[in-house]
């Protein structure tokens, strides 16, 4: 069933797209995959070429707008736009505790996700393109992982673009998991020492909090398992734009006085679960570091093995002299399964995906070498999602590709900056920059 509704700027329709499972078995298990398109309500709106956005993730929904808003009302002003939910997510057949259970056990739920990366995704495109733009090319813009999505699309199907736009999201072609997570951990430590200048008092509240974990262990009210690492890997919210600020108000209010002592507040307890829970979104932690799986390298847990690379994130040692403790970043590591209620089913699938040794290629080098799709990337300067070197490499890696290096945002400029972005990658791509 279609259903079609209206908000300011915007007329939305919701469409529901048969694909293969595994596009090399057309005549074999078919998924949904849940599309929301976007038109502009000025005339001529529903006669403008294509767009498909490609969320961050992996295994993030499409932005849901309220009318035309951010990017999404500059991009409708050229193109109509699909906001494609990634096989898994959202409106799409999902996939998570609840559901992978119907597959079998962790072995045949771990066959199953290895279909959900850039490569089948980027095939979705390609089927469901034909029924939205009759044949026509379309522009892709990739936002994060999307980005890595669309450069895949420039490796394997760049007949289907007329235009890339990727925003945050140049990944390595060749690089393994370790060489990420290497380059990662020290703007990690840059990150924390910026969040740590901005603002000093947060130095003792972190260690105070942390001291406090170390003894206690406390159980949140989602059943999330507050452990040290745990609380470290609130600095992901160093990635945003707004992510230091967010952190510090979270940490100013840590403790209140109890007839038992000081005590970590609700308040607190609540904010942290729905900072670290997976359970909106658990194909992010579980197929994190497979978007990263090229040939037989396993992945292997590789954030969780190189953070041992970099003794200055040991909490403990820091507790034990006077060194700030530091947060982490973008870091998927395996004990989130056992603290995390969402992941915990999903532990044992999770080891086998880092297990797994027969990855196919993501990246084809001499097809992006000899690329003539108009290209743009926004590369946000010292991102602490994408590394800035590695994304960089990439774009000298493909033909054409224009970039624009900026330190005006942090990873989410997509959502914050959207028209300047838009503007500025449509206007390279264009020639008119």
């Amino acid at each position: 069933m279609t259903a079609t509704y209206r908000q300011p700027g915007v007329v939305f329709t919701d469409r529901r797209f048969d694909v293969p499972l595994d596009h090399d078995d057309p005549a074999g298990e078919r998924i949904e995959v849940f599309a929301r398109e976007a038109v502009s309500a000025s005339p001529g709106g529903a006669e403008r070429p294509w767009l498909v956005y490609l969320q961050g993730g992996p295994g993030l929904a499409a932005t849901r707008f309220n009318g035309a808003e951010s990017w999404l009302a500059r991009a409708l002003e050229d193109f109509r736009v699909l906001l494609l939910d990634q096989r898994g997510t959202g409106g799409s057949t999902p996939a998570n505790r609840q559901t992978l259970p119907l597959r079998g056990g962790p072995r045949e739920q771990a066959d199953y996700l290895a279909h959900f990366r850039a490569d089948s995704i980027v095939r979705d495109c390609e089927a469901i393109r034909p029924q939205v733009t009759g044949g026509a090319p379309w522009t892709v813009l990739g936002q994060s992982f999307g980005g890595f999505c669309a450069t895949h699309y420039l490796s394997t199907a760049p007949e289907g673009l007329d235009t890339a736009l990727i925003t945050g999201g140049l990944p390595t072609l060749d690089g393994h998991a370790d060489d990420v997570y290497r380059a990662a951990y020290p703007r990690m430590a840059r990150k924390t020492a910026a969040h740590y200048e901005r603002y000093p008092q947060d130095v003792e509240r972190a260690r105070r909090i942390a001291a406090y974990l170390a003894e206690h262990e406390p159980v949140l009210p989602n059943g999330y398992r507050l452990t040290v690492p745990a609380f470290q890997s609130l600095g992901i919210l160093l990635g945003m734009g707004d992510g230091s600020h967010r952190l510090h108000y979270l940490l100013e209010d840590a403790f209140v006085r109890t007839p038992a002592g000081s005590a970590l507040s609700d308040a607190f307890q609540e904010s942290v679960a729905a900072e670290l829970s997976y359970a909106a979104n658990p194909l992010f932690a579980v197929l994190h570091e497979a978007i990263y799986g090229q040939g037989e390298r396993p992945t292997a847990w590789s954030a969780e093995r190189v953070r041992g690379e970099f003794p200055r994130f040991d909490a403990e040692k820091a507790l034990a002299g006077d060194d700030p403790v530091l947060f982490t970043g973008e870091a998927v590591q395996r004990w989130m399964f056992d603290s995390d209620p969402a992941l915990r089913p999903l532990r044992e699938t999770a080891d086998l995906l880092a297990a797994r040794t027969d990855w196919p290629r993501l990246y084809d080098t001499e097809r992006l070498a000899a690329n003539e799709v108009p290209a743009a990337a926004a590369v946000y300067h010292d991102d602490m999602y994408v590394d800035t070197e590695h994304a960089l490499r990439t774009a000298r890696a493909i033909r054409g590709l224009r970039t624009w290096v900026t330190d005006e945002f942090e990873h989410n400029g997509l959502r914050v900056g959207g028209p300047r972005v838009l503007d500025r990658l449509l206007a390279l791509t264009r020639g008119e920059a």
